[in-house]
């Protein structure tokens, strides 16, 4: 018998677990438009991510909470993690937020606004056995 262990990419549900932060809102004036990453939202964002995520780098189990902003280029900036577990974890999530296309930038009025966004990531390793 032989056991073969594999890392299974447990997908979960980002699309309610990010958050756009929004602290000013209240300040602030005007319809908001959210951004959209690819004509979606988060849900198209957090599929992005764990598309490109070189599962082989994860080394245990985690979870690994991001901000970053989304300025007014549409580009992603001031990334920030906020919670982690595994650091080689934490860079490799960095590396992909760092590749990822431009977004469609939020806006207030018409006008391009930079917005922060909270982001969580999630792995789950599972051991699997062959026989």
């Amino acid at each position: 018998m032989k056991k073969l262990f594999t890392l299974v990419l447990v997908l979960c549900s980002l699309a309610t677990s990010a958050q756009i932060m929004g602290e000013n809102e209240v300040y602030l004036k005007g319809e908001l438009i959210d951004p959209k990453f690819n004509g979606g939202g988060i849900k198209a964002f957090s599929d992005y991510v764990y598309g490109f995520i070189d599962k082989s780098k994860i080394k245990q189990a985690g979870r690994v909470v991001f901000t970053f902003d989304i300025v007014e280029t549409g580009e992603i900036k001031n990334i920030r993690i906020v919670e982690f577990k595994d650091m080689d974890f934490a860079m490799e999530v960095i590396r992909v937020l760092k590749q990822s296309p431009k977004w469609t930038p939020a806006s207030r009025n018409g006008k391009p606004i930079s917005l922060t966004i909270k982001f969580p990531v999630e792995f789950k390793m599972r051991v699997t056995t062959k026989t």
